[in-house]
């Protein structure tokens, strides 16, 4: 009985904190096979929706190397309480935006205060389960941050199509009053130490955020700018560059940093962190790409798309008993290797979409990118965050999750910048052979030519609705080869990550004390 007792007393604040984390992540992605009826509902153009995802997921990753330093000023216990209240007060303050610019205002400050929820659910596992039992809770925070971001456009295109986008965020407020009361009366992890308010690296604060924050504006608005050819653009790239440089310097040299990068010296962590900003890439890029493939290019309504990339998620559930197993038997390492390459094989299948394809030729694809999620994303935390002492925890799950955010923003940013310039340059290539001399197109035109002279009140014998169709045929065309593109450049990545696991060290979890109570 008293090991039954001290059991239940771990598992149900984790439970509830896992809860917290999964609204957090799901909220990045709830928003992607909604972003057309967002930006019509809000009268924004197509190039500033991405910023409904943006923001906050950069808000997201200045304060998640924070969330080491917050928990030892306020304790676990009462950031999390505050990072969940603040999270659903948000919500409540994005469902009712009035235009794009509150949007996007709303959802930096729902990212930036729920982030502390994430990095927080990851080291109460290290706290509330011991020894072998330490499988499931990576199993476990594996699965919530693979599968959250997949659920995301599911879970958020039904609720678009069967109620309206402002539910997206109404959805969040109960659970997440609930997470605010049981997270306040049921964690006991650590005591609040108000004394770190006045000793913490403010300058190394404001350096990062002020770091990642140009970073990333650079990174989203270059290839629409142009990129080093705009001013904003430079000038953003060097105060990114120079801002990081000093943080680095900074947090090397005080005694007490907010981020602890010295914890890159352990290779495991710091390989595991690198594999961390790839996976990052890999989960929040494909769920970006995905739903804007279909959403623009197929014309799927939000539930449509939601259902099409619904077999990612299973997938991914799926593959979670098979890790447990498999985890009590083998090198997790191997296990990791096998979830990095089927990803990396799966975008290379993802690369050969065509314009006609649906959710019955996304099926296989999905499959292979679903299903070994847990096996690349849970021994990233065994391997990297389990092998550093319990006294560095915090500070570096905070860095470990910020890599994993940051790849995501990343990846996003650069998919975009991907689609901008290959669109433009496979559109180019087709006009460039649609001419008299071809003969096909010229059939083509023609015949369209007849079908819209043969409406009433056409100009021109149709002529001119002929071309028009033709360009819009070509640019579909090119938006379709520029996303195999950038499926394929996830798949380098990819490829890149599986060759780093063998630099992995195995870590043996130290043993349960007796009960494994806390």
């Amino acid at each position: 009985m008293p090991d039954t007792t001290s059991w239940l007393k771990s598992l149900l604040p984790f439970v509830v904190m896992c809860f917290g984390g999964f609204m957090a992540l799901l909220d990045i992605q709830i928003v992607a096979s909604s972003l057309r009826d967002i930006g019509g509902g809000l009268s924004a153009a197509q190039d500033e929706i991405s910023w409904v995802q943006t923001a906050y997921l950069i808000a997201e990753i200045v304060v998640i190397p924070l969330s080491g330093w917050l928990t030892r000023v306020f304790s676990t216990r009462w950031l999390f309480a505050a990072s969940a209240a603040g999270f659903t007060l948000t919500s409540l303050l994005c469902a009712l935006a009035w235009n794009i610019q509150t949007m996007i205002l709303f959802r930096a400050l729902q990212g930036m205060l729920g982030a502390s929820m994430i990095p927080t659910m990851f080291t109460s596992s290290f706290h509330f389960f011991q020894g072998p039992r330490r499988v499931y809770s990576a199993a476990v925070i594996g699965t919530i941050s693979s599968v959250a971001p997949v659920l995301g456009p599911v879970i958020g295109g039904w609720i678009t199509d069967n109620l309206d986008w402002h539910w997206l965020f109404y959805v969040n407020l109960v659970p997440g009053l609930v997470v605010t009361v049981l997270s306040a009366l049921l964690v006991r992890i650590d005591q609040p130490d108000w004394r770190l308010l006045k000793d913490a690296d403010y300058p190394g604060i404001l350096l990062m955020a002020v770091a990642l924050g140009t970073l990333q504006y650079v990174l989203e608005e270059g290839a629409r700018w142009n990129w080093f050819d705009d001013a904003t653009i430079r000038h953003c790239g060097w105060t990114a560059a120079i801002a990081g440089v000093l943080f680095v310097a900074r947090s090397l040299s005080v005694a007490r940093p907010v981020v602890d990068l010295r914890a890159l010296q352990n290779r495991n962590f710091a390989v595991g962190c690198f594999l961390s900003f790839v996976t990052g890439i890999g989960i929040f890029s494909t769920i970006y790409l995905t739903p804007l493939f279909l959403g623009y290019v197929r014309g799927f309504s939000a539930w449509e798309t939601g259902v099409a990339i619904f077999s990612t998620g299973a997938a991914s559930l799926a593959g979670v008993p098979v890790y447990i197993m498999l985890a009590k038997r083998f090198d997790t390492r191997w296990l990791m290797m096998f979830g990095l390459a089927a990803f990396g094989v799966s975008m290379w299948a993802f690369s050969f979409i065509t314009s006609d394809w649906s959710g019955g030729d996304l099926l296989v694809p999905q499959i292979l990118r679903g299903f070994p999620q847990v096996f690349a994303v849970a021994p990233a935390v065994t391997l990297g965050l389990g092998s550093l002492p319990p006294d560095r925890l915090k500070y570096a799950s905070g860095l470990f999750n910020m890599m994993r955010n940051l790849g995501g923003a990343v990846g996003i940013a650069v998919c975009g910048a991907v689609l901008n310039d290959r669109t433009n340059f496979h559109f180019n290539m087709i006009a460039a052979h649609l001419t008299p001399a071809n003969g096909p197109a010229s059939r083509l035109l023609a015949g369209l030519g007849e079908r819209y002279g043969a409406i009433p009140g056409a100009m021109d014998g149709g002529h001119v609705a002929a071309v028009k169709q033709l360009w819009l045929l070509a640019y579909r065309e090119a938006s379709t080869l520029a996303y195999a593109d950038a499926f394929r450049a996830i798949m380098l990545a990819f490829v890149a990550a599986t060759l780093l696991v063998p630099l992995l060290r195995q870590v043996r979890p130290a043993p349960s004390a007796a009960g494994d109570g806390h």
